[in-house]
This record gives C-alpha cells, sequence and structure tokens, in this order.
C-alpha cells in the first residue's frame, strides 16, 4: 500500500504547465511508496497549458480564463485518491496553484509570491492529511 502522495512533476513526469517537470531527486527514494498525483491533469487541463495563479478565490490563467473548477475537481480528485489508498502524507510542489503549501504566486504573473496555499493542498489539510513541499523537507529526517 503506497504510504504517500507525490506530485508527479517532482518525480519527472512532465506534467507541469510548460510540459517540463520539477524533478527533485532527494525524493527519488520515496517512488516505491507512493502514488504520483497531478491535480491540473486530474481536473482536465492540458499539457502544455496556459500558466495559472490564485487570483482571491479564483484559479484564473494568464490569458483571463478561470480554471476555478477544474482545480476543484482536480483537488477531489486527488483526495479520493489519497482516501481510497489510505494516505496520510502528501509532498506537493510548493508555489503552484493547487499544490503550494506556504506559497503560491500573486495572481499578477509578474513572478510573486505571496503566502498562501494551492487549492489541493488546502482541500487535503481540510481532510486530515499532512502536507509537505519539497522546500519544507530533508528525506531522511522528516519523511
Amino acid at each position: 500500500m503506497a504510504k504517500y502522495l507525490i506530485s508527479a512533476c517532482l518525480m519527472g513526469q512532465k506534467c507541469k504547465y510548460n510540459g517540463t517537470d520539477n524533478y527533485c531527486p532527494k525524493l527519488a527514494k520515496l517512488r516505491k511508496e507512493a502514488i504520483l498525483v497531478c491535480p491540473e491533469v486530474y481536473g482536465g487541463l492540458e499539457i502544455p497549458r496556459d500558466p495559472c495563479e490564485i487570483k482571491k478565490d479564483k484559479v484564473i490563467s494568464k490569458t483571463g480564463q478561470d480554471r476555478t473548477n477544474e482545480y476543484h475537481k482536480g483537488a477531489q480528485k486527488v483526495l479520493e485518491i489519497a482516501k481510497k489508498n489510505g494516505v496520510s502524507i502528501a509532498i506537493l510542489k510548493e508555489n503552484s496553484p493547487s499544490c503550494g503549501v506556504k506559497t503560491v504566486y500573486d495572481g499578477t504573473f509578474s513572478h510573486t509570491k505571496i503566502q498562501g496555499c494551492g487549492i489541493t493542498t488546502k482541500l487535503l489539510k481540510e481532510n486530515g492529511i499532512k502536507v509537505y513541499s519539497e522546500e519544507m523537507l530533508e528525506v531522511d529526517n522528516e519523511i
């Protein structure tokens, strides 16, 4: 049984908005115990796709499209996967409008980060799942 949910981009899957990944070598040893997730893809967004940021209570693409529903749909799917598999720890991509744990971009597309969490992170935390970002942990000590 899986022990973790991990953002798929952190494990090298090319699901980031621009078709690349955010591979994080320090997480590689957790691969066998993890379910890889991409809430944005689960929500129906394509690869590549316009970048999105949280602006107030909406998720807006750089071209002005409201993608809030897709982000909520993807977050719900990730929660279902966590519950179905008894996963209580998630390691998600910092700054992402889905997965940011401590920071997200401010909605101006100016690369300005603010305190806050992504849509998926918020839902997982509300449901008792511990959420870390790749920037928060030293795998040997915390996980």
